[in-house]
């Protein structure tokens, strides 16, 4: 295996990993204004926040619409109803456990840029990100669970959040196996370094 076109890849994936993180955190500031003006739905909220940042009328003002952002995060929990509390808190967390995963990622890719592939800290780093999967899966099953009871009804088994239970589940077991592997990779090279 050469090291030179594995490193250009985790190169390019390491800047597309950091944007995802970037998108992510911007995205966990704007969650719970997005869910506060979603009155319909929460991608009505997405549009209308930012329809009012980029389109903004004759008395809009932008820097208005970024400080209610701020304000929605310090006063606007009270004014939730019950299933925009669920909401938010769902997303805010799974959106901190996906920045975790990305976090992981980049270590991952650190130890690949240096030429250390099958460093012992890949091990770890992939047993973390194995966790923080199964946090979100277990995230979305309290949430699939509380909009079953709180709409007394099946229709919530066949949304997004239902499907985010069997994929980060899945997830956390690839990222499990993985961590394995490298653990294993890990122990065999250091045995190969003694013995010559």
């Amino acid at each position: 295996m050469e090291k030179i076109p594995v490193q250009k890849i985790a190169r390019v994936l390491n800047v597309l990993v950091l944007v995802a993180l970037v998108c992510n955190i911007v995205a966990l500031y704007l969650v719970p204004t997005v869910v506060f003006t979603g009155n319909e739905g929460l991608l009505d909220g997405i549009m209308a926040y930012f329809d009012g940042i980029f389109f903004p009328g004759e008395d809009d003002i932008v820097a208005a619409a970024v400080a209610f952002s701020a304000i929605v995060w310090v006063i606007g929990w009270t004014e939730f109803s019950a299933y925009q509390l669920v909401l938010t808190l769902f997303l805010v967390f799974a959106g901190v456990q996906t920045a975790l995963i990305l976090w992981q990622a980049r270590q991952v890719l650190k130890t690949i840029l240096r030429g250390e592939p099958f460093a012992p800290e890949n091990a770890v780093s992939l047993r973390r990100a194995a966790v923080f999967c199964f946090l979100i899966a277990g995230a979305a099953m309290v949430r699939v669970l509380f909009s079953v009871c709180y709409y007394q009804s099946p229709q919530p088994l066949a949304t997004y959040n239902a499907l985010f239970v069997p994929m980060f589940a899945m997830g956390g077991l690839l990222c499990l196996v993985m961590s394995a592997l490298f653990r294993q990779a890990a122990e065999l090279k250091a045995e190969n370094d003694l013995t010559i």
